[in-house]
């Protein structure tokens, strides 16, 4: 099994690309041990020293070393576990996740419809190919509340992206928008 490793513009931040499906269509946010209970893989990449974060992709997977941690030192510790994990053909995720509830009212259903078209057209798989995603959290009086993951939960130029991207490119084709926020979990 090969395991292809790529930089993210976070640099406390990999992906790593096992040539298979990790979660198919989904994605999964593990922000520390804790919550990876769920996830065999999550488990058992938290269990290396260093690794502070893990976000399970459709076709990749994205760790964030923590502050003490090297690269030098963890890469090989993670391309082992995900090897180990696929060879071994353990599952990704077992159960079923977490539904969060989205905070829009029904007269704006329309406007959210076109907001979350151009996020899953235009915005997620720029995202998806620095190792992040985005998730739509809520459409209230024009403000749209977006949830940033992976490579990009952190990242030092994902306020600039919200604001200067994200935003710009959702008031030109949705008026209605006037402004973005990022909101955690």
């Amino acid at each position: 099994m090969f395991i292809e490793t790529e930089g993210t513009p976070n640099p406390a931040t990999l992906k790593f690309l096992p040539g298979r499906d990790v979660m198919g269509d989904g994605t999964a946010d593990f922000a520390g041990p804790d919550t990876a209970g769920r996830s065999p893989l999550a488990t058992a990449l938290f269990a290396l020293p260093g690794v502070a974060r893990v976000f399970l992709g459709g076709d990749f997977i994205t760790i964030t070393k923590s502050d003490i941690a090297e690269w030098q030192a963890l890469r090989p510790q993670v391309l082992g576990a995900i090897m180990e994990h696929f060879v071994a053909g353990r599952p990704v995720i077992e159960g079923l996740g977490a539904v969060v509830d989205e905070d829009v009212s029904p007269e704006d259903q329309e406007i959210v419809d076109q907001i979350k078209e151009l996020l899953d057209t235009r915005v997620r798989p720029a995202v998806a190919s620095d190792g992040g995603d985005i998730v739509f959290r809520g459409y209230r009086e024009g403000v749209v509340r977006l949830h940033m993951q992976g490579a990009c939960s952190g990242c030092p130029s994902s306020s600039a992206t919200l604001k200067h991207g994200i935003e710009n490119m959702l008031r030109h084709y949705v008026p209605e928008v006037t402004s973005v926020e990022q909101v955690e979990a």
